[in-house]
């Protein structure tokens, strides 16, 4: 049977260009928000604040949301947070017409948008593979991906110029894309799935079968570090470039110029990656992204042109769309359904813990040696992580093929299951 592009499936386009538009706003007002809290109170320390409060929501709330996003209807569930967010930032807008926004309600709203992002995204990716054949998932997947590259571009680049004209109308285009999303989202169909019914108390039992689960799988557990030592030493690796770029006398311009390339660099790989997937196996597309990394991280020890940086950054960022949808699909497709969402919370957590914790060694690296010097720290930690997943036997026998969920670890269901209502 011949399947239908996934230009002509209804679900997946209502799914994709919805949230398209919705990170586009969310990236408008990720540029706005500091420079709004900084124009209302003056105050860089109101500022990290706001953002801190953001990240340590969707932290805090990304293995609960995993577990219930597996327990409730995931359309009903996406649904919410679009409403949520749209009603949220709403009221910041309100409040800044009325001239009576205040640092609290800006922390309040930072943290329920947290919040939103760690339940919406589980919904989305563990709903994937019930809107498309599982042949057609890594084309879907690398979309995706695509797509966030797209919006991040689009939005900042959009946020400062928006800031501009007024600083309530980033905020105002984030309201309506919310909106919009929310409205597309409506006529999202997906098949009927099996939900859970038993009492919230067992909501921590549920967290942890999830955990359990994804360290029991080896393929799964393998990647999953790999993802985490590689976002924790890339993320102080980016920072220390930026630091050392301001250091080096490169201009602002330059330094917004180089960042955007490296989007470009990963937008660019989204586009070719289903075609890679055809030609790198699973464990040729994550060694290689780990040994480019480790060639040209020492590199930039040499660069002092914005510029040139950027294309490095460029070169970078190339693979890792195919790696990271490599990866991505093996675990959905190996990963039963009714524990899809918390896996998705835990690999969440545990990328959101490395990106946080890598800027801060960064930069407190920063203030004990030279920059020059942790850039290279940076390097060696990738080399070591590279040499590792190189000889592991758990990545050299990543199958291309994913085994049917029978064939994963038995999955322990602690609590009974009855069946549930469509999700569309």
């Amino acid at each position: 049977m011949t399947l239908k592009p996934l230009s002509r499936n209804h679900n997946y386009q209502l799914l994709w260009g919805s949230q398209a538009l919705s990170e586009f706003g969310i990236n408008v007002t990720s540029i706005a928000f500091p420079l709004l809290v900084l124009v209302v109170t003056g105050s860089p320390g109101a500022s990290g604040l706001v953002l801190g409060a953001s990240a340590a929501a969707h932290l805090l709330a990304g293995l609960p949301a995993g577990a219930l996003v597996d327990r409730w209807n995931r359309k009903t569930v996406m649904l919410a947070c679009e409403a949520v967010q749209a009603v949220t930032v709403g009221s910041l807008v309100l409040a800044l017409w009325w001239d009576t926004a205040t640092v609290a309600h800006m922390v309040v709203v930072a943290a329920v948008l947290g919040v939103c992002g760690s339940m919406f995204e589980p919904a989305e990716e563990a709903s994937l593979p019930n809107v498309v054949p599982a042949e057609q998932l890594p084309t879907a997947l690398a979309m995706n991906s695509a797509r966030s590259f797209l919006a991040q571009l689009s939005g900042t680049a959009a946020g400062g110029f928006l800031f501009a004209v007024g600083r309530v109308v980033p905020f105002v285009v984030e309201t309506v894309t919310h909106a919009v999303s929310f409205v597309a989202l409506l006529f999202l169909r997906m098949p009927p799935r099996r939900v859970r019914s038993t009492p919230m108390r067992h909501l921590g039992r549920e967290m942890a079968e999830g955990v359990r689960w994804m360290w029991r799988h080896r393929h799964v557990r393998a990647t999953a570090l790999c993802v985490v030592g590689l976002n924790l030493f890339f993320a102080a690796y980016y920072l220390v470039i930026i630091v050392l770029a301001q250091q080096r006398g490169v201009p602002t311009g330059e330094i917004g110029i180089m960042a955007a390339m490296f989007g470009a660099g990963g937008l660019l790989g989204a586009v070719v990656a289903p075609r890679l997937m055809r030609i790198l196996s699973p464990y040729g597309s994550i060694v290689g992204v780990c040994w480019i990394l480790t060639a040209l991280t020492p590199i930039s020890v040499f660069v002092s042109s914005g510029y040139l940086m950027g294309l490095l950054l460029a070169a970078m960022a190339f693979l890792a769309p195919t790696t990271n949808t490599a990866i991505d699909t093996y675990q959905l497709l190996v990963t039963p359904d009714e524990l899809r969402g918390r896996l998705s919370g835990v690999m969440g957590v545990a990328g959101g813990i490395a990106a946080a914790a890598g800027p801060a060694a960064g930069g407190a690296l920063l203030e004990l040696v030279p920059g020059n010097q942790v850039m290279l720290l940076c390097a060696g930690g990738i080399a070591l992580l590279t040499l590792s997943i190189t000889v592991s036997p758990t990545m050299r026998s990543f199958p291309r093929t994913p085994p049917a969920e029978a064939d994963s670890p038995t999955t322990v269901m602690s609590s009974p299951i009855e069946k549930g209502t469509a999700d569309g």
